[in-house]
């Protein structure tokens, strides 16, 4: 599997809801942290919305990730059949093979039957554009449901996101989403996690590590989604513990991404650059 980075490992920098940065990391600040870190694959999720870019700032990023030879990725958030199209339209502008998509967004909330309806109404642009899309286990939909999903819209373009901790909200643990998504898993989001019983002691407090530093089994888990042989990239994802000031945060976030981009360097089955097949594929959009 690739190693990439995402708007999301540095999600403090991008901005989020009530902490807005007086200058936001955007998508050439990402790409600046992805070759600083030697790494070239980068995934432009819904925290930093490429729908919203001008077309200047759009052929800036393809022209600048051609020559860096940079993978892009793209993520989304809301399925409608509107904002689907929006996106596959966006990969085939950007040369983005893989789509992470989030099913809900603002009083946005479709049941089962409804994204498969929609997922297989998009199946014929998929395979047009040689798009797979990767839904994103979160937290409203139990995995049984979006297993569901994938072997409903039967297509080898369809499949899932996996990422290692959002199912927690929804009452399932790793072993339990890894023993049920790995065969649809098509991109893997790396985000270690720490777990601590509160001060008072009613309850527990989730939060997020440094990758190698938390609860997070993540030589079990590359072993475990690998063995399928579907899922080509694995992306490092961050909940950064907040500190007193956002610039501190933000210091902070950069330190645990080169901690967690070191440790992820040691080991097997993640490589930091495309194999030859990986890059004569992006280039030539088989």
């Amino acid at each position: 599997m690739q190693l990439g980075v995402s708007s999301y490992t540095f999600g403090w920098a991008v901005g989020v809801p009530g902490h807005w940065p007086d200058h936001p990391l955007e998508e050439q600040g990402l790409l600046d942290k992805a070759v600083q870190a030697g790494v070239q694959l980068v995934q432009l999720g819904d925290n930093l919305p490429v729908h919203e870019l001008s077309e200047r700032r759009l052929q800036a990023l393809r022209q600048r990730a051609t020559r860096e030879s940079i993978a892009l990725e793209l993520g989304a958030r809301g399925l409608t059949p509107g904002h689907l199209h929006r996106y596959l339209r966006l990969c085939e502008h950007l040369n983005a093979r893989l789509l992470r998509f989030v099913i809900d967004g603002p009083d946005y909330e479709p049941s089962v039957a409804e994204v498969v309806t929609v997922l297989k109404e998009a199946v014929p642009t998929f395979q047009k554009t040689g798009v797979t899309l990767g839904l994103e286990n979160h937290d409203r939909l139990i995995a049984a449901e979006f297993a569901t999903i994938v072997e409903q819209v039967g297509s080898e373009r369809v499949g899932i996101c996996l990422d290692s901790v959002n199912s927690m909200g929804a009452g399932e643990g790793l072993e339990q989403i890894v023993g049920t998504l790995a065969p649809y898993t098509v991109n893997l989001h790396l985000k270690d996690f720490g777990i601590q019983r509160l001060s008072h002691l009613m309850g527990f407090q989730i939060d997020g590590r440094p990758a190698g530093q938390g609860l997070l089994n993540i030589p079990w888990l590359l072993e475990r989604i690998g063995q399928t042989g579907r899922c080509q990239t694995a992306i490092l994802e961050q909940w950064v513990v907040p500190e007193a000031s956002l610039d501190d945060t933000i210091a902070k976030e950069n330190r645990w991404a080169a901690e967690s981009l070191t440790y992820l360097r040691t080991l097997a089955g993640l490589e930091f650059s495309p194999n030859q097949a990986t890059v004569l594929n992006h280039r030539t959009g088989k």
